[in-house]
């Protein structure tokens, strides 16, 4: 039980760690070039003014989302949203492929490779506990069709 604790906590301080390459990443490198393939447009300062009709102190209209801040004018700052969006689907494709190179690793061998041991006679299914073995045999006692069986046709007919 410990060692599962433990892991849990070196798997949280990793993501977290990584989690901040991933932001630094994509606020100091992708942003910035999709800025530049977007001509120039800076995605942390995108956003939709809700009340046009508000000004500046000197009585100019809000360009930046700084000068909309300062001047207290409720915006919709979408460009961090963005960036933020783009954030998380880098994360979440590095965690996809983690995964997928993790459930390569922990395959079963192959059909024709050999077993050793004790496993080296049996097949899958005797391996599994005997409520399991008994519920797919269909021997009595095993499950009984549901009118779903019966909709899909996949019912057994006695």
């Amino acid at each position: 039980m410990r060692g599962n604790v433990l892991d849990l906590a070196v798997g949280v301080v990793i993501g977290g760690a990584f989690g901040k390459i991933v932001s630094s990443l994509v606020a100091e490198v992708v942003m910035p070039l999709n800025s530049k393939l977007t001509g120039s447009v800076n995605f942390a300062n995108l956003f939709i003014n809700l009340d046009p009709h508000k000004t500046l102190k000197d009585g100019s209209a809000v360009r930046t989302l700084a000068e909309a801040r300062t001047a207290e004018v409720p915006v919709i700052a979408y460009g961090q949203f963005l960036t933020n969006v783009v954030d998380f689907v880098i994360v979440a494709f590095c965690v996809f492929l983690m995964v997928k190179v993790i459930n390569k690793l922990n395959r079963p061998p192959a059909a024709g490779a050999t077993r050793s041991g004790k496993a080296a006679g049996r097949s899958s299914r005797s391996a599994q506990s005997p409520l399991l073995t008994q519920f797919f045999s269909g021997k009595p006692g095993g499950p009984r069709p549901s009118d779903r069986d019966a909709r899909l046709g996949t019912a057994p007919t006695d």
